[in-house]
């Protein structure tokens, strides 16, 4: 897999597809099979200029999470930025991915991030994120040997005035911790 970043490119059918999906009723969707699980809330594309926006928000956050750069972190979230899954210890807020950055950067400094999908509808962006490195640095009391590392996550933003306001996200952190040899499989 390539460490290079890619330069995002809106294939053209994306705008058409943002158009398309404006144009599907949820209502009507969600009535077809009753016998289905119906979702709590619906999310069916947006404005163009809009959905730009979101997903800007999010690649910004994702290029924080790729270099470490905390003034990306600023230009991605909001004053008011709350993280709905925190994990335990971790600060709400701004301070809390800043912390985690620094932390994870301790473990894995040449950590790389690349999105892998990226879903956008209304003021919601959905990612699929790739994390690679070597684990040479130190993890609480683990000290690395140079072991390769590479995961998922998953992570959705709510967006408003271009930046995110909330994120829910889950990371593979079983398959990080046992190629850490800090799990044993």
């Amino acid at each position: 897999m390539s460490t290079t970043a890619t330069p995002f490119r809106r294939p053209p059918f994306l705008i058409a597809a943002a158009f398309a999906l404006c144009q599907i009723s949820a209502p009507f969707a969600l009535a077809a099979d009753p016998a289905l699980p119906a979702p709590q809330q619906v999310f069916t594309g947006g404005k163009p200029a809009e959905l730009e926006a979101v997903m800007l928000a999010a690649r910004r956050y994702a290029a924080f999470w790729n270099s470490g750069d905390a003034a990306l972190a600023r230009q991605a979230l909001a004053p008011e930025f709350t993280d709905r899954t925190l994990p335990a210890g971790r600060a709400q807020g701004l301070a809390g991915p800043l912390q985690a950055s620094l932390a994870f950067r301790g473990a894995v400094p040449d950590l790389k991030v690349e999105i892998t999908d990226l879903v956008a509808a209304g003021d919601r962006v959905t990612l699929r994120l790739h994390f690679s490195g070597h684990f040479t640095g130190r993890f609480g009391e683990v000290q690395g040997k140079g072991q390769t590392i590479e995961f998922q996550a998953f992570d959705m933003y709510r967006v408003a005035d271009g930046r995110i306001t909330d994120n829910w996200h889950l990371e593979d952190n079983l398959t990080l911790l046992r190629q850490m040899g800090i799990v044993q499989q």
